[in-house]
């Protein structure tokens, strides 16, 4: 097989449709647009527009609210920090701050806190100092026989 013969599968290509070409392209003259009306001219943008009547997303009532200062964690569940515990990537003596988590490559960046959640099992006994905890969370550590420290002055409880 040399370069020259390489080629697409059949149909795998489909040529550009050229407008506004001449009439042997069949899309010359008026290309594809049909004759007068709004539609036919350029610069035209319709979509939404209810000829002159309230359009449907203006009548619905606004809904909800978005919190401009909402704390945004980085969530870690406890069946996670027990896998990194196993494999070695984390010290289960020592504690473990959320600068640990983060140099183990668990949580990539802190955003405003780490955010620990009782999903999956713990089994070794670990001392968590983090931004927040659920309260199922804090009893499955405890539980385990470990400390879970929530150490800014806004804990998420």
């Amino acid at each position: 097989m040399k370069l020259h013969e390489l080629h697409d599968n059949p149909g795998a290509t489909k040529r550009k449709k050229r407008i506004g070409r001449g009439p042997g392209s069949g899309m010359g003259k008026t290309g594809g647009r049909g004759i007068k009306g709004q539609k036919s001219r350029s610069g035209v943008a319709i979509k939404g527009y209810e000829g002159g009547q309230m359009p449907l997303y203006q009548r619905l009532p606004k809904r909800g609210f978005n919190k401009p200062n909402r704390k945004d964690y980085a969530v870690v569940n406890l069946g996670l920090i027990q896998k990194f515990v196993e494999a070695g990537k984390i010290d289960a003596g020592s504690a473990i701050t959320e600068d640990t988590l983060i140099a183990s490559g668990l949580v990539r960046r802190k955003l405003d806190g780490i955010r620990v959640l009782a999903k999956g099992e713990i089994t070794s006994k670990l001392d968590l100092q983090v931004t927040g905890a659920s309260a199922s969370a804090k009893a499955a550590v405890e539980a385990a026989g470990g400390t879970l420290t929530i150490t800014s002055a806004h804990a998420a409880e």
